[in-house]
C-alpha cells in the first residue's frame, strides 16, 4: 500500500472515529520516541514478525526529519544468517528502560509469557509500552501492560491499521495558533476612554 492508497483511505474514512484513534495512537508514537529520544523498539509475537510497519516506520523517518521514528525490529528467533540489524532477539528489551519505545504487534494470537515478562520488566524500568493488535488476537495480557494500546475489528484489519498509525506518526503536528493578545483591563480600557473625551479638538488640516 503506497501513500496514494492511505490518502484514499483516509478520504473514505474521514470524519470517523477510526481515523480519530488512528491518529491519537500515532501522535502518541511520535510523541513518546521524539520527547524521550531513546529509541523505537519494535516487536511482534513467535510467529508473526511486523516487517511491513518496520519499512513504513523507517521510511516516515526519512520522511518526517525524525531518526527516532525508525525502529529496531526485535525477533523471537534470530537465524545464523541475519544481517546485524536483523539481529536483534528478545534479550534487547530486557536491557529497555527509562527514554525507550516499545511498540508490541500482535496479529495472531497470545504474545507468549516470555515476551510478557519481558515487557513486565521493561515497564518497570521505565520505558514506555504500546500495543497494536489485531480483532482476533489476544491483546488483554499486553493491553493490561502498555500505555496505550489499539486493537483492529472487523472495520478495519491489522494491516490496515498499521498503515493509518505510521502515516500518522510521521504527520508534522499542526501547530497551535497563536495565543491573542490578553484583553485590555476594564480600568485601563476606561482611561483611555476618559482620555479620549477630555482631550482637545484636533486642528484642521
Amino acid at each position: 500500500m503506497d501513500a496514494v492508497q492511505v490518502a484514499t483511505i483516509r478520504e473514505v474514512l474521514a470524519g470517523s472515529e477510526w481515523l480519530r484513534e488512528a491518529r491519537r495512537f500515532g501522535g502518541a508514537l511520535r510523541s513518546s520516541v521524539s520527547t524521550q529520544g531513546g529509541g523505537l523498539l519494535l516487536v511482534g509475537t513467535e510467529t508473526y514478525e511486523p516487517w511491513h510497519l518496520a519499512a513504513h516506520l523507517d521510511d516516515e523517518a526519512a520522511w518526517s526529519g525524525l531518526p527516532e521514528l525508525s525502529p529496531t525490529l526485535v525477533r523471537h528467533r534470530v537465524p545464523r544468517t541475519a544481517p546485524a540489524h536483523l539481529s536483534v532477539g528478545l534479550g534487547r528489551i530486557e536491557g529497555a528502560g527509562r527514554g525507550e519505545t516499545l511498540l508490541v504487534v500482535n496479529g495472531d494470537g497470545d504474545p507468549g509469557d516470555a515476551l510478557l515478562e519481558r515487557l513486565a520488566d521493561a515497564r518497570r524500568s521505565g520505558a514506555t509500552l504500546l500495543s497494536l493488535a489485531s480483532g482476533e488476537a489476544s491483546l488483554e495480557p499486553v493491553e493490561d501492560l502498555a500505555h496505550d494500546a489499539l486493537c483492529a475489528d472487523d472495520v478495519l484489519d491489522l494491516d490496515t491499521v498499521q498503515h493509518l498509525v505510521s502515516a500518522a506518526a510521521g504527520e508534522t503536528p499542526t501547530p497551535r495558533p497563536a495565543p491573542s493578545a490578553p484583553r485590555p483591563r476594564l480600568r485601563d480600557r476606561l482611561s483611555r476612554l476618559a482620555d479620549h473625551l477630555t482631550a482637545p479638538p484636533a486642528s484642521r488640516w
